[in-house]
């Protein structure tokens, strides 16, 4: 029970980021188009004192009970939480020039992430499935109108609509799978569904609402064979758009997944390993073998995150906190990659010109060599190409599957990430080695140079440093 305001401590990143919500929303009303760059800026801030608050609560081992049992605050949420915010404050830099690029520079487009940042905290904090469930619809809500934002595109407008009913679906199955461990248990707690689940005896019952759980949970990875919305996604909707909806939900989903598989469903490890063993599979094959073939670089990058997912189903694989960790180390850098590579594609883009054909990027060496650098640290890391980050990320990935006894899992995704980087390679060579065709503009403002750099610096800083960012997940989940 709240009884003071003291009792609202352990909620304060989510009255914070709801108080600035309600900020951007009266703001938008009195502010015409020429002034709604204060939006940007109070969304920034927003972003910024939340994090303070989640830092400030920070405390490894330890967990608090908010809202009656409803949500928790405890290490593992506040670290998921600081690393949403951190990724959608990039992608809040990226995403005002390209709004403004491409005359969508709405506060609708504000609104929208921030309702989604708090959906993600709902669902990285949820002990009970009605708040894991709200968090959830409230991200993918936030998700559907964030993709048909440019309302005279047909392109958004049929990316939108797959996603929202591929969306319903998933969320449906996901729903029944709920209920079916509502009646076996009795309860909407996790920790007593847990309890109930390890003594109960309905052992295909129980098969049965795994199976809607994982289904739930796979489309909001992305993994095959629930992965049909994300090429038209990443290809249809708004750059901005993409570029939020492509990051900063992965870092959520592990903390949904967490909460989901270990938390509730732990005595049924053993069956839900091997599921996400054979998704893991899948997704790694039909992620990279799709990607080669693409000559549009969203659509690349879409395919591409397919494949990445096999690598998080990876660190999934076993339940345990070491896992867990790598699984979060690999999210946070995966998002900062595919950021900055949508950063760039920002960068170059303008009116009439998206900038994401790979032979867009011809000779862009000869006409832009800091850009094409970045372009070549992010694409060499996605690849897992030493010294930098994502090789690291990999590696530890990769070490945790062996250690949960799928070494021959291990051999396939180390090929598989072998095969992946033939397509990244292709954009550097596309970069330095062949003759421009066109002439390439890059009129960006100072603070998505600057931000861009910096992300792409980042790759070989956390590659040659990336002991305590790794040392600090463990912290956080053991």
């Amino acid at each position: 029970m709240i009884e003071s305001f003291a009792d609202l401590a352990p909620i304060l990143p989510e009255l914070i980021l709801l108080a600035f919500i309600i900020l951007v929303m009266l703001t938008d009303l009195y502010v015409d188009e020429r002034r709604r760059g204060i939006l940007h800026g109070i969304s920034i801030v927003g972003l910024v004192l939340t994090g303070v608050a989640c830092i400030r609560g920070f405390e490894a081992g330890q967990s608090t009970e908010i809202l009656g049992g409803l949500m928790v605050r405890d290490s593992i949420g506040d670290l998921l939480k600081v690393f949403i915010l951190m990724i959608t404050a990039i992608v809040l830099t990226y995403a005002k020039h390209s709004l403004r690029t491409h005359k969508l520079f709405v506060g609708e487009f504000y609104l929208l992430v921030l309702f989604a940042v708090l959906g993600m905290f709902l669902l990285v904090s949820s002990t009970n499935f009605i708040m894991l469930y709200l968090g959830l619809e409230l991200l993918a809500l936030s998700g559907y109108a964030l993709v048909a934002l440019d309302r005279d595109s047909p392109i958004a407008s049929e990316a939108a609509m797959k996603y929202f009913v591929v969306g319903a679906i998933a969320s449906g199955l996901l729903l029944y799978g709920m209920s079916i461990l509502y009646g076996i248990s009795g309860s909407l707690q996790i920790d007593e569904i847990a309890t109930a689940v390890a003594y109960g005896q309905s052992k295909a019952v129980l098969a049965f609402a795994l199976t809607f759980v994982i289904v739930g949970l796979a489309f909001k990875f992305g993994a095959v064979p629930f992965h049909m919305w994300i090429p038209d996604v990443y290809h249809g909707a708004p750059t901005a758009s993409t570029v939020f909806i492509a990051t900063a939900p992965k870092i959520a989903a592990i903390g949904m997944a967490y909460r989901l598989l270990p938390g509730a469903l732990p005595s049924l490890s053993a069956d839900w390993t091997e599921i996400l063993a054979l998704l893991a599979l899948l997704s790694l094959l039909l992620g990279n073998f799709a990607a080669i073939a693409q000559t549009n670089l969203k659509r690349m990058l879409a395919y591409s995150t397919i494949s990445h997912v096999g690598f998080l189903f990876l660190a999934l694989l076993g339940g345990t906190a070491d896992g867990y960790a790598a699984a979060t180390f690999y999210a946070l850098t995966y998002a900062l990659m595919t950021a900055g590579a949508f950063g760039v594609i920002i960068a170059l883009s303008r009116q009439g010109f998206a900038a994401d054909q790979i032979d867009d990027y011809k000779g862009l060496n000869q006409r832009h060599p800091w850009l094409a650098f970045i372009m070549l640290l992010l694409m060499a890391s996605l690849a897992g190409i030493p010294p930098l980050v994502g090789f690291f990320s990999k590696l530890l990935v990769l070490q945790n599957a062996v250690l949960a006894g799928y070494l021959w899992l291990a051999v396939v995704a180390a090929v598989c990430a072998v095969i992946g980087a033939f397509y990244y390679l292709r954009v550097i060579k596309v970069m330095y080695f062949d003759a421009p065709t066109r002439e390439i503009e890059y009129s960006a403002p100072g603070d998505l140079k600057f931000v861009l750099g910096l992300n792409g610096l980042a790759q070989i800083a956390l590659g040659l440093g990336w002991g305590p960012l790794v040392a600090l997940c463990l912290l956080a989940w053991r």
